[in-house]
């Protein structure tokens, strides 16, 4: 009677941390029926390796640097559908990521295991899934269908570990940012800021501040990473831009004409942060002359960020908060002594 030997499925793990993709592949490798065969740690590479290597199953994470784990998976399924189980720290059961996952033709989501779940127990999960995965029929049509229902240039992504602050100020900014970032832990998310200044103002400005606070301020320079527990303010005289690769977060400094009759404008930081940061931000526009940044703040609430505006009582000048507040930009209005604990608030919740 001849014998029939049982095909491993052969595994590519595609994840952005070192430490993960050796853990994974030592623990896969330990159970039978799974063969790890490569890993990479982008979905450039992972691109590349697909093809050489032709693998049965992929494990995706979602936050990497290049291109996020959804645009990559969208990708591969409209040029290379193959059975992926996304694993990543943001696919606790029902978030929006499990959703846009499945959605892009993900089979199976898992979330990285955490201190209640050991590697050995969430390793075992996962063969099963790869498993299962591997049997799974990918069903080009259904996938193509999504897709199509899927707005095409989706700039920020659904969820991201980390959160961004935006805050601007003009007219009394000054004495404000002075009560708010030192009142910032030290962890906290990374904050942009635009204080209407003249050029070489701004440098003072951040020096005095991180004297003051636990974060790490600076002025912003052309590609900056903005990264938890570091704060930017805008240079005088320029515009300041959030921008992403993959999940990465950074920023742009350019001239170019005054928006609002300001430069840096409050209302250019804030469109950029609705554009790539979308629902993982939170805008606070406080005290000052004019109109900057009020319409930039409803775009990001409309994109699915949480905004707050200074109440009149606590501003020295109720101009701008005033702007944001008619144009129902803002989801809170608070004092100044309570923008920081607000700001915190937020993105604990």
């Amino acid at each position: 009677m001849a014998i029939t030997i049982k095909k491993s499925v052969k595994v590519l793990i595609v994840d952005d941390s070192a430490i993960v993709r050796k853990i994974l592949s030592n623990q896969l490798n330990q159970h039978n029926g799974i063969e790890v065969v490569g890993t990479a740690p982008d979905p450039y590479i992972a691109r590349d390796k697909i093809v050489a290597i032709e693998p049965d199953v992929l494990t995706l994470d979602v936050e990497m640097p290049r291109m996020d784990g959804i645009t990559f998976l969208r990708k591969l399924m409209k040029f290379h559908p193959m059975p992926v189980v996304i694993l990543s720290s943001l696919t606790p059961k029902g978030s929006k990521t499990v959703i846009e996952a499945l959605a892009a033709g993900a089979v199976d989501v898992m979330c990285k295991p955490g201190p209640s779940y050991s590697v050995a127990e969430a390793c075992k999960t996962l063969v099963e899934k790869i498993k299962a995965a591997s049997r799974t029929r990918i069903d080009k049509n259904t996938i193509a269908q999504n897709q199509s229902d899927t707005p095409p240039k989706r700039l920020n992504m659904v969820e991201t570990t980390n959160r961004i602050f935006a805050i601007g100020a003009s007219t009394g900014g000054v004495q404000a940012l002075t009560q708010v970032l030192p009142a910032l832990p030290a962890n906290a998310p990374g904050t942009l800021v635009v204080q209407h200044m003249p050029a070489r103002f701004t440098t003072s400005l951040a020096e005095r501040l991180n004297r003051d606070s636990a974060l790490n301020i600076s002025e912003a320079r052309d590609g900056d990473h903005v990264i938890p527990g570091r704060v930017l303010i805008a240079p005088g005289g320029f515009h300041m831009l959030l921008q992403r690769s993959g999940a990465n977060y950074y920023v742009t400094v350019k001239d170019g004409p005054s928006v609002c009759r300001q430069k840096p404008s409050v209302e250019v930081l804030f469109n950029s942060v609705a554009k790539y940061a979308g629902a993982n931000a939170v805008g606070a526009i406080l005290t000052g002359m004019g109109h900057d940044g009020a319409m930039g703040l409803l775009n990001m609430r409309q994109a699915g960020a949480h905004t707050i505006a200074q109440n009149e009582e606590s501003s020295i000048v109720f101009g701008m908060p005033k702007e944001a507040i008619e144009r129902g930009a803002a989801e809170k209005i608070v004092s100044l002594s309570n923008i920081a604990q607000t700001l915190i608030n937020f993105v604990q919740n």
